[in-house]
């Protein structure tokens, strides 16, 4: 009984978090700085989720480290994020089997 209650909970509050600023905020946001920090807002939080991962999935932070900087710099060079992604895991499984 006790989990179901857990569920609603969880239930009621996601689904208030995305009604309130729904019925708030009718008009459109007008303020440049307020609308680019809800664009990257995403992407932050993607990246606040990913990155402990990053760091602790292998069994040597050392090469977890090795992987992450790959991927910096083949984003940065603007590589599809496929190519990223494959090349820091082949990287990662090589340096793993060593």
């Amino acid at each position: 009984m006790r989990n179901y209650i857990y569920i609603l909970v969880m239930a009621l509050t996601t689904y208030f978090i995305r009604v309130i600023p729904l019925t708030l905020l009718r008009k459109e946001i007008r303020n440049r700085t307020f609308r680019s920090f809800l664009t990257y807002v995403p992407y932050v939080t993607l990246a606040v989720m990913t990155f402990p991962a990053i760091l602790s999935i292998t069994g040597e932070t050392w090469i977890a480290w090795v992987g992450f900087a790959a991927a910096m710099v083949l984003a940065y060079n603007r590589v599809s994020l496929f190519v990223v992604s494959l090349g820091c895991c082949a990287l990662v499984l090589v340096l793993q089997l060593l």
